[in-house]
């Protein structure tokens, strides 16, 4: 070794997001060459599997001086971050590099692991398990006791896209995932009495993934589409055969809005190609739902123009009260 090397530190990082043990090839070949690897976290999650590897593992938590001492001669030092970062490590090797009395070893950051695509949804997982155990309102919701707001929270992320505000749509649709989360984890406990299998959040994910492969045979499968009307058609028939309905009807929520579910219907007629008269009769609703079919027929979303109404009505009314 040459004296007047100053070394080599390289801070190691792990996403808790992926697997323990599961690190990069640069990764392995930094802790099989350095001359100490250090952590300070005695539980760390990657211990055992470096312990496995061979390397050998020192339990401290130097001080930015002690580890330029540590690297003088030029050796290499390994330090293993923890779940807290090193950010008072790092803080103190860039006062010493700025004080510009210490001749600094090279100092490298090395990710071991990155989170793929998807990742902070096990924050969220991990995050609503835990409210779901210690929070007292949490714990004792049930999916009667949500269903209104995943009502509410649905409405709220329609109003944030006709705002076309992007920050307002990314809390939206933050706020609707959590309802699907907090459904999913009280899924896992079950009901008692009532002989329902539980299941979790995962379930959810399969059964979708399932379901979007099954009805994209043109994406995963040997059909072809080249046309939107094309996919389209792909989706009715495999859904056809999928649900076995004795009637276009049936899949219809009735309990959602009245312009969206005349709106839906038409287009379940229209969709089957049958002739089916909208039937008329005395009263406002008649006269509602003719305007909702021929809306769905002229490819306008009923519920979506009356919204826009009402908001340009909204704003009459304030700029008549002097609030416009």
């Amino acid at each position: 070794m040459n004296a007047e090397d100053p070394g080599r530190i390289v801070l190691l990082t792990a996403s808790h997001r992926v697997a323990p043990g599961l690190l990069s090839w640069p990764a392995w070949q930094a802790l099989h060459a350095a001359d100490r690897v250090l952590c300070a976290e005695r539980e760390h999650p990657q211990l055992p599997y470096l312990r496995e590897a061979g390397v050998a593992v020192e339990h401290a938590d130097p001080a930015a001086q002690e580890l330029v001492d540590a690297c003088a001669g030029g050796r290499s030092v390994v330090v293993l971050a923890g779940g807290e970062g090193s950010g008072p490590l790092t803080d103190g090797l860039a006062r010493l590099a700025g004080s510009g009395r210490v001749r600094m070893p090279d100092l490298e950051l090395l990710p071991g692991s990155y989170d793929l695509p998807g990742a902070r949804f096990l924050d969220l997982v991990q995050i609503m398990d835990r409210i779901r155990t210690e929070c007292p309102w949490t714990s004792r919701k049930t999916h009667e006791g949500l269903a209104k707001y995943a009502i509410e929270e649905a409405y709220e992320l329609v109003e944030a896209i006709e705002h076309g505000d992007r920050d307002e749509l990314r809390e939206e649709l933050g706020d609707v995932l959590l309802q699907v989360v907090f459904h999913a984890r009280i899924a896992e406990e079950g009901r008692p009495g009532d002989g329902a299998e539980p299941f979790s959040v995962d379930d959810v994910a399969a059964t979708l993934v399932e379901k979007l492969i099954h009805r994209h045979p043109h994406v995963f499968g040997d059909e072809t589409a080249e046309t939107p009307e094309d996919v389209r058609a792909h989706w009715l028939r495999t859904k056809a055969v999928e649900k076995q309905r004795a009637s276009v009807t049936d899949g219809v929520p009735l309990g959602q809005p009245g312009l969206a579910l005349a709106a839906k219907l038409a287009a379940r007629v229209r969709t089957a190609g049958l002739d089916v008269t909208p039937p008329t009769g005395d009263g406002i609703g008649y006269e509602l739902l003719a305007l909702a079919v021929r809306a769905e027929r002229d490819g306008i979303d009923p519920e979506a123009a009356l919204r826009a109404a009402a908001r340009a009505y909204r704003d009459a009314i304030r700029a008549a009260e002097g609030n416009g």
